[in-house]
């Protein structure tokens, strides 16, 4: 049999016709919104979505919200069509690729917001890229408290742009179901607790952490690496996975755990950007394990930037 050939959208307006059209039909959708470069990981959120939903749609779209003008934007790795032969693929295959140009552009760039004077104004601002070439977009979705901490203090504008760009894309895509990676914990759990307060009608699911056959979590950020901090950046899951072995062997006090972890990944040379035990659904820091956790990391090695975690159930 054939592989089903995806419909490729990159208008807003026929992406919530597809769907309307659909959904009349008796059909449910579900959505994996992605920034492309898709490896395995990705692949497995589509097939988690399978099992959820009747029509998958999948999100090609590297959003500008969520990069402060000093980040990567510019060189994040693209391969549209290797991406689109990957989604082609997989069993069921994908029904729309939704691949948009740009969801800042409202048609007239002259709208500003005075953001290039009131950057001048204050090095300190907060600001997106999507501010920085003010393109008049002003309206931001914020969950305050769970974007607080862990990649929240080194990237302040980040969660902000996240949320925000999936807002529009659930307002585009209308979905009944959407699947987030497990692997980027903060953004899964912010989502959630976005979907529950704004009361969209969408089911979110988080899909387990797929790793390569030596443990390292698969992110389209580990092309960067070279061989030799390809091989140092085992370290994370080693450490992760010594930390969720003494916790369930008795050892519960935190501090005790994360600083065996820091050091596991410290003399393999990596730069520890955090290191935190939180509990599962606030993301608070906890001292002693008394109730679900998840150790969650992030590290550079060299110029490349690596999250992991592990949930720990004792």
């Amino acid at each position: 049999m054939a592989a089903k050939e995806a419909i490729i959208i990159t208008d807003k307006d026929e992406m919530r016709k597809w769907t309307r059209s659909m959904r009349a039909q008796g059909n449910t959708i579900g959505f994996v919104p992605t920034m492309g470069y898709l490896h395995q990981g990705h692949l497995s959120l589509v097939q988690d979505a399978h099992n959820q939903a009747d029509l998958i749609v999948v999100s090609i779209y590297v959003n500008p919200g969520q990069f402060s003008p000093n980040e990567d934007l510019s060189t994040y790795p693209s391969d549209f069509q290797g991406d689109i032969e990957k989604l082609n693929s997989v069993p069921g295959g994908v029904d729309v690729v939704f691949n948009p140009k740009n969801l800042y552009d409202y048609g007239n760039s002259q709208i500003g917001n005075g953001s290039e004077r009131n950057l001048e104004e204050s090095e300190e601002m907060v600001v997106s890229c999507v501010e920085d070439k003010g393109m008049g977009h002003e309206t931001w979705v914020r969950v305050e408290k769970l974007e607080k901490g862990l990649c929240g203090n080194s990237r302040p504008v980040f969660f902000r742009g996240v949320a925000t760009v999936v807002t529009k894309l659930f307002n585009i895509v209308e979905p009944d179901v959407v699947v987030f990676g497990k692997k980027d914990y903060q953004q899964w759990r912010i989502i959630q607790r976005m979907v529950r307060d704004l009361d969209f009608g969408i089911k979110v699911i988080g899909s387990e952490i797929v790793r390569e056959h030596d443990g390292l979590a698969m992110s389209s950020r580990n092309v960067k690496l070279s061989p030799a901090d390809r091989q140092r950046a085992l370290s994370i899951s080693r450490a992760l996975s010594r930390a969720q072995v003494e916790a369930e062997k008795g050892l519960v006090n935190c501090r005790e755990l994360i600083n065996t972890a820091i050091l596991t990944i410290s003399e393999a040379g990596g730069t520890v950007d955090y290191a935190e035990i939180v509990d599962q659904e606030s993301l608070e820091p906890v001292e002693t394990i008394k109730r679900p956790v998840v150790f969650c990391v992030a590290v550079w090695f060299g110029k490349v930037r690596l999250i992991d975690n592990m949930e720990i159930d004792v």
